[in-house]
């Protein structure tokens, strides 16, 4: 199949497109490098030695998008373009429906137009909400989300789910992503924030690599074991496989399928740092700060549909994922910009 990855070129869209194009799939991306590079892309050329289609695109730009799709036989899009960290959310709502819903709006304008009938959905665990019980499972009520990020997640859902209802044609697959960490075990492509990092583990590499005097722990006072959140982590090869799997599901499976790709095992902040501590024979400097808005306490994946629907499980450690983490960073201390 050709896939187009909108958003390719960032954290997660990278990974994919290896994992893709190791399964034999042929890749297009369109990127603007908001929070990405090009470099990405070349590295994985070169991991694979296959090509990428690339263009430097704004997803929301409808005729750049019109040109892409036109200059392609897609098969089936792959959605990663969307801004993705919660505490910047709150403090920038409308920079975050803006980009969010817009690019969704003009990826399904443009497959509408060309006839291309599979999406799949770069989606988050944070479309659940603080009511739902732990663990989320996919048949779950959504809402009550708990910052914008996670609002966009839960709107782009809901126009996604009614397109597929008014087209009996299209098939679609929503991955409910849970805290993707780790990079790819060469050390060629990881996340590469711009600016200070969003994420935890970049935020520990960067510490780790002397870019970052110490990483501040937002809130220890959460009514968890060791009182900071407790996330279910996944190593991001783990969660590119995962996309694999959906676009080798998705045409023979019409209308809208659900998939949470996390798993299952939640670790706090505090277990994060000493397991990266371990893994690496490093001591990371760290202090306590206040909460963080938007940040539940703890949530993790239920991950049994994924297994047996799609025959997908995660299997690398959180020994592997602070490991590749650190493997990354020690190789890349600036990133793609080295």
């Amino acid at each position: 199949m050709k896939i187009l990855l909108a958003g390719g070129a960032g954290y997660i869209g990278s990974h994919t497109a290896l994992a893709l194009l190791n399964s034999g799939h042929d890749v297009v991306i369109a990127d603007n490098y908001y929070n990405a590079s090009p470099e990405a892309v070349r590295r994985v050329e070169k991991l694979t030695g296959k090509p990428v289609t690339l263009y430097e695109a704004d997803v929301q730009d409808r005729d750049a998008m019109m040109k892409i799709f036109k200059e392609n036989d897609i098969d089936c899009v792959i959605h990663f373009a969307g801004l993705k960290a919660v505490g910047e959310s709150v403090k920038k709502p409308l920079f975050y429906y803006r980009n969010n819903i817009d690019t969704t709006l003009t990826l399904l304008e443009c497959m509408e137009a060309t006839g291309v009938k599979n999406f799949v959905f770069s989606s988050s665990a944070t479309v659940y909400g603080a009511e739902n019980a732990i663990p989320y499972v996919e048949t779950m009520h959504r809402g009550s989300c708990s910052n914008p990020y996670g609002w966009t997640k839960y709107m782009m859902e809901q126009i996604l789910t009614d397109a597929v209802a008014a087209d009996p044609d299209m098939n679609l697959v929503l991955l409910r992503y849970f805290n993707p960490i780790g990079a790819h075990e060469s050390g060629m492509i990881g996340e590469d924030p711009k600016g200070i990092p969003n994420n935890l583990m970049p935020y520990i590499s960067q510490v780790a690599v002397g870019k970052l005097d110490h990483l501040t722990i937002f809130g220890n006072d959460y009514d968890t074991p060791d009182g900071t959140c407790r996330r279910d982590y996944i190593h991001v090869m783990d969660l590119a496989e995962g996309h694999v799997k959906a676009v080798e599901y998705i045409a023979d499976h019409p209308g809208t399928n659900i998939f949470n790709l996390g798993t299952g095992t939640p670790y706090s902040v505090l277990e994060i740092v000493k397991a990266f501590e371990k893994a690496n024979d490093l001591k990371i400097k760290y202090e306590f700060g206040p909460r963080r808005a938007g940040d539940l306490p703890e949530f993790w994946a239920n991950a049994d549909k994924a297994k047996k629907v799609l025959g997908w499980t995660a299997t690398r450690t959180l020994e592997d994922m602070c490991r590749d983490s650190w493997n990354w960073q020690k190789q890349n201390p600036n990133g793609y910009r080295d």
